[in-house]
């Protein structure tokens, strides 16, 4: 198996959430794609958070994207220059106004390979206590909900989690802690 060679690239946008290039491609076969397009986002961070009392902190939030209202895992963007793990203390803290004892890396993945290159990376966080009110940005409507692992099970198990990279997060973290 061999890579791609980049013959070309251009930008078609370039916006802090919406980035869209395309690229020309020469395939290992010799065949030439004229036209590859590739969305680029920042660094994600995704948290599975237990509360000091075994309790997982969800978020609800409307996500225009699929014009619904979700319950995921509370998560965010790393900023530049800072590292994941910091990014996941700093929006646990932001969105749900919780700190964290323990944390501990568990995965990284990628949301859609085919078309984007940005990295998720998923952290479980042990002893959480709440210290004060959310700090929301401006576009943010978030309301924290709490759960017990079973219901966070439930929920998980009956489809009731619909943001893919969160699923994933879950049975990572359920896996590694031996709650499946």
């Amino acid at each position: 198996m061999e890579k791609w060679t980049l013959l070309d690239s251009k930008y078609i946008i370039q916006r802090p959430w919406a980035t869209l290039r395309v690229d020309k491609l020469q395939l290992p076969n010799g065949n030439i794609k004229e036209e590859y397009y590739v969305l680029e986002y920042p660094t994600w961070v995704n948290m599975v958070a237990f509360t000091e009392d075994n309790h997982i902190l969800f978020v609800r939030q409307y996500r225009h994207g699929a014009n619904k209202i979700m319950v995921e895992l509370p998560a965010g963007v790393v900023d530049d220059g800072e590292r994941p793990e910091e990014a996941a203390r700093r929006e646990l803290l932001e969105e749900t106004g919780y700190i964290f004892e323990y944390i501990e890396y568990i995965c990284e993945l990628y949301a859609n390979p085919a078309t984007s290159g940005n990295l998720t990376y998923t952290y479980v966080l042990k002893g959480g206590k709440k210290i004060q009110e959310q700090q929301l940005d401006s576009s943010e409507d978030i309301e924290v909900v709490i759960m017990s692992v079973e219901k966070a099970k439930q929920f998980l198990f009956d489809n009731k989690i619909g943001q893919a990279l969160h699923t994933s997060a879950l049975f990572y973290a359920f896996r590694k802690l031996g709650l499946l």
